[in-house]
């Protein structure tokens, strides 16, 4: 087939939903499919480019000024028509509502071509860019449901990652939709973590806990500093802490205030091998976000064979079973949080045990798994066995 997916961010911007659309562009791709991305330029000028085996269009954009690794593509159909009329793509899978999403949408309904949609959006991510004073969350909040709803209403198969991210959707829109992981290649991962094993089994061995993300206010990560800080003074521990965002000075202010600053490193920006490496030398995760649709970066961590210390919030009860795999804790409650870091930190055996668990679990969200069942979508709608799915009632 041949498929155009759209996105409002895409590598080298980096969150959970660009590196989502680059695996799952390049995973069909690989599998013979001739495959297009349509996303915001970072320059700002349009132009295009093969990379991998995706053909990618960079559209025009403009800089959105308060975020500044977020560019806005012309939101109106017209801006779309183009290359959609130039593509003739046999299915249009967009990734978000925002602009280019908006655009490519209403381009492809117009032409009669399908549209599938996959929903990243958590509303509380919106609010950290967006100045909207506290007393108008709630409208802002059923504002923005109700305009992803009209954009999302035009595909005629909505998809987001997890059971619980689908329930979210349904109730604030009324559109239907199918639960569909994200979806990982656990390879690098496993390898990373055999080729640390042995450094981990050493005597003088430093446990380390890990947090991969964006330093943004809906991860807090200061919750994980303060915890980290009340662990016992007899457990030597690490906390790596990779990703950039705007809490960054925040957080770098409270490692000093916490007087943690020595066994606490910011890694900032890695590329993706170093990625690998950090979750291969890691012996803990620690993911205390409260908006995750579902966790890309939780999934790798699991694959590397790591147990995992979460927020019971959104979808990660989907990928954290206490006792199993990991602990779940209260968001907020940095003495339960700092409780289940040091059982860990502190229990090689069952640091190993739970991060077998933490692979079997994982073995459910296979990136293969993911571009088979999207196969299988861009095929019915393509043939009209689906037409589109019609709203809650």
């Amino acid at each position: 087939m041949k498929i155009l997916i759209t996105a409002d961010t895409y590598p080298p911007q980096i969150n959970g939903a660009a590196r989502f659309t680059e695996r799952l562009a390049e995973g069909l791709a690989r599998r013979g499919h001739d495959v297009h991305v349509a996303a915001p330029s970072l320059t700002g000028r349009p132009s295009r480019q093969v990379v991998r085996g995706v053909t990618l269009h960079h559209v025009r954009s403009f800089r959105y000024p308060l975020y500044e690794r977020f560019r806005l593509g012309a939101p109106w159909r017209g801006a779309a028509l183009p290359l959609v009329d130039e593509l003739q793509p046999d299915v249009v899978h967009i990734q978000a509502h925002f602009t280019v999403g908006r655009a490519f949408a209403a381009a492809a309904s117009h032409r009669g071509i399908p549209v599938v949609g996959t929903n990243h959006v958590m509303i509380d991510n919106i609010f950290d860019h967006l100045p909207v004073p506290r007393l108008a969350r709630g409208w802002v909040s059923r504002t923005v449901w109700r305009d992803i709803g009209r954009v999302y209403g035009q595909a005629s198969v909505v998809t987001t990652p997890t059971p619980r991210a689908v329930d979210l959707l349904t109730e604030a829109t009324g559109l239907q939709a199918l639960a569909v992981s994200c979806g990982i290649d656990a390879a690098p991962f496993k390898d990373a973590s055999r080729r640390w094993a042995a450094a981990s089994q050493a005597p003088d061995h430093v446990p380390t806990a890990l947090f991969v993300g964006r330093l943004d206010p809906e991860k807090r990560v200061d919750e994980l500093l303060r915890a980290f800080a009340q662990l016992p003074a007899s457990l030597p521990a690490r906390l790596e802490i990779i990703g950039h965002g705007s809490c960054r000075p925040e957080l770098d202010a409270i490692a000093k205030e916490l007087q943690v600053g020595s066994r606490v490193v910011f890694r900032g920006v890695v590329t993706d091998e170093e990625l690998v490496e950090a979750y291969g030398r890691a012996d803990v995760f620690c993911m205390p976000g409260v908006a995750e649709l579902q966790s890309i970066v939780t999934l790798e961590a699991m694959a590397a064979g790591r147990p995992v210390v979460a927020a019971d919030a959104m979808a990660l009860p989907h990928l954290v079973e206490p006792g199993r795999n990991g602990w779940l804790y209260t968001p907020g409650d940095v003495e339960e949080l700092a409780g289940h870091l040091a059982t860990l930190l502190g229990d090689r055996a069952l640091r190993r045990r739970m991060g077998r668990e933490s692979e079997v679990i994982v073995a459910r969200h296979t990136l293969e798994a993911t571009l088979e069942r999207f196969e299988e979508i861009y095929d019915e709608v393509t043939h009209g066995r689906i037409v589109r799915l019609r709203p809650a009632a």
